[in-house]
Parts: structure tokens; sequence; C-alpha cells
């Protein structure tokens, strides 16, 4: 199956198709952020087929000032490439932007094919950040041989709001690891992370950012605890807001009822989940967030915002409920009717497995081939 596929170059900056090395050899080229702890590239569980080039590169969000630097980006992979003699049948480039970008130019330069995956932020709203970015996206995408998106509201962006022909787009959504992410034992769960057994927990997992909602969630817990007091939310996630959360959960004299427990390493993300009675995902916007498929791969119910590919998945009230964004009122309700709740978690279990990357991870192959044929 290797040597029908091809060599794969893929571009992206977080790791989201490793899967797929189990099917193919490919290069994985992490752009990371040069001034981030998030530079460290863990290649501990890398398959012997995948090669990692790691560049150090300041990742940036255009603003008007610094649109150049994605050719100065560009110029840095290709002389990479002819320095390191990479070889390859095709890009796949991940967001518009820079990887999509970078990928267009790379494509021309070394005369090979295009795959682009707009995930959502990079499509979602536009023109968010004004018409140059618009344009910027427009082009990188139409230049694309070929464009992979995760929900279909991303879908339906690109069509009506891009004008791309709906046949030069497959929509993919996002998946998890099910050798990572399975059940087990809420007490077992709890004896290793310390979490006490008299409490209903609810997990969020997310950096602290105000696109994420944090702020609401804990806003919804005041409502929460005043029904009833067997509640703990743990958030796990580091970033910007951690102090003015911090100062919310004091203000809110929520101490005993909310937790901010920090970054954890993505291995240990399963155990928080089996610990949990239930995910909350409080965003503003999102894509197809690899998150709540990792807490339906445990059979975890779900309640979280109605955002961006998210009721795509949660479908059915057999795996979770809905509320809408930045409104806490209606998030604590629904955590409440969810905490009362009888879920089938291994039902949930059993929908999440059409989600597994290796099945994610075949679809993807199949657009591969078409775009190499």
């Amino acid at each position: 199956m290797a040597k029908e596929v091809g060599r794969i170059y893929v571009l992206v900056r977080h790791n989201y198709l490793s899967e797929l090395a189990h099917y193919l050899p490919f290069s994985y080229f992490r752009n990371v952020e040069k001034y981030s702890k998030r530079n460290l590239v863990d290649l501990k569980n890398k398959p012997d087929n995948v090669d990692v080039h790691v560049l150090s590169t300041l990742y940036f969000i255009p603003d008007g000032r610094n649109w150049g630097l994605g050719d100065k980006l560009f110029e840095k992979f290709r002389d990479h490439i002819k320095k390191e003699k990479i070889e390859f049948d095709l890009i796949h480039a991940h967001f518009t932007w820079p990887s999509g970008y970078v990928g267009v130019k790379l494509a021309k330069e070394f005369s090979v094919p295009v795959i682009t995956t707009a995930h959502g932020y990079d499509v979602y709203d536009l023109p968010f950040r004004g018409e140059k970015w618009f344009e910027l996206v427009k082009s990188a995408l139409e230049s694309s041989d070929h464009i992979i998106t995760v929900s279909k509201r991303n879908f339906e962006i690109l069509t009506q709001k891009l004008h791309i022909p709906e046949k030069k787009i497959s929509l993919i959504p996002n998946g998890f690891n099910s050798e990572l992410f399975r059940p087990v034992s809420q007490k077992e769960a709890r004896e290793k992370l310390g979490i006490p057994f008299d409490r209903k927990v609810l997990l969020n997992v997310a950096n602290l950012v105000p696109v994420k909602g944090q702020r609401f969630l804990i806003e919804a817990m005041k409502e929460i605890v005043k029904s009833r007091k067997d509640v703990l939310l743990l958030i796990v996630g580091g970033g910007p807001l951690i102090k003015d959360l911090k100062e919310q959960i004091v203000r809110a004299k929520l101490e005993n009822y909310v937790k901010l427990v920090g970054p954890k390493p993505h291995d240990e993300i399963p155990l928080w989940m089996n610990a949990a009675d239930l995910f909350v995902l409080s965003s503003l916007s999102e894509g197809n967030p690899t998150v709540m498929f990792e807490a339906l791969g445990v059979g975890l119910p779900f309640v979280g915002t109605r955002v961006g590919g998210v009721p795509e998945i949660i479908i059915s009230e057999d795996y979770g409920l809905l509320c809408e964004p930045a409104n806490p009122k209606d998030l604590a309700e629904k955590i409440l009717i969810a905490l009362e709740k009888e879920w089938d978690r291994e039902k949930i279990r059993k929908y999440a497995e059409q989600f597994t990357w290796e099945n994610i991870a075949k679809k993807t192959l199949e657009v591969y081939r078409g775009v190499l044929k």
C-alpha cells in the first residue's frame, strides 16, 4: 500500500495524522514556535517509517506588519528540503496560514501536488482579519489540488463564501487514538489522580484562552452549586488567562468547586477523562475539536456549546447535550440535566469507534490516491 500511495510530505504545526504512519512512509515537518516550550518534540513513539524534520520558527498571525514572513518561512523550508535531499510525491499542509500558503509555494517549487486541510478558525467568519487575509486564504485554497475540511460548517463556508467547487473538497472529521483513549475503571483513575470519590466530576481540557470560554463555565458553576454541592470542576490546561480565572474563582467563592490543575501530558489526559462523570466544552468557537472525540472514545458523556462541527458529532442525547455559547445559564442547565441522566457509556464508546485515527487515516489515504492519479 505504501508503494501505491507514494511519499508524503506533511507540513503541519501539530501531529494530526500520525496514525498514517501505519500505512505509508511520509516526512513529518513540524513548524514549531521558537520562543515557546512547544518547540520540544516528543519522538519516543515515532514509527520507523516516519521521518521527522523539526524547524524552529516563530509562528505568527498576520496583522498587516508581517505578511512577508510567509515568504521567509517558505524559503527556510525550501532550503532545508534541498539540503537534506528530502524526496516526496505529495505535500499535505494543515491550516491555510501559514502552512497552506507555504505548501502551495513548495508544491510549485518541487512540481508536486498539494492538499490543504482547513481545520476551522482559518476559514470560518472570513474575512475576520480583513480583505488581505481573505485573499491570502482564498488564493492558498484555490491553488491547492485538493482540500480537506473537518466539518459541514467549514464545507459550507468554503463553497459559499470562497466559491471553492464541491468536487475539490473532502469532508473528513478529526479523530482520536483508540489505543490511548480507552475506558478504564473510574475508581482506578481517581485513585491515581487523588480525586475524591464522593464528588461528581466535570472535566474541561483546553488552553486557557478567551475562545475556550472557561470564564462562562466558571460562571455556570455559580448556578450549579446552588442546586448541588457534590460537584467538582477540574480544568486541565495552561495559558495566559490563568491569573484572571483564578481571581474569578476566588471572587465567586468557588475554591472548593473549581480547580485549575494546569497543563498535563497528552498521554495522561485519558486518566483524567476516565476519572470524570462529564466532559464539558465551553468554547465560543471550534472547528471539530479532537478532545471531543477523545472524551467519547473513553465513553465519557459530553456537554458542550453548539459551535463549529460539534453538533455534527453530538447528534443524539445518547451521547451528550448541547447549549448556546457564552450562555452560563444554558450551560449550567445542561450540566445539571446531564448529572441526573443515566448514561450508557458503552454505547457512547461504540459510537466513537467510527472516529478512530485508523478509520480517519483510511479516508485520507483515498484522497491521496485520488490526487496522485
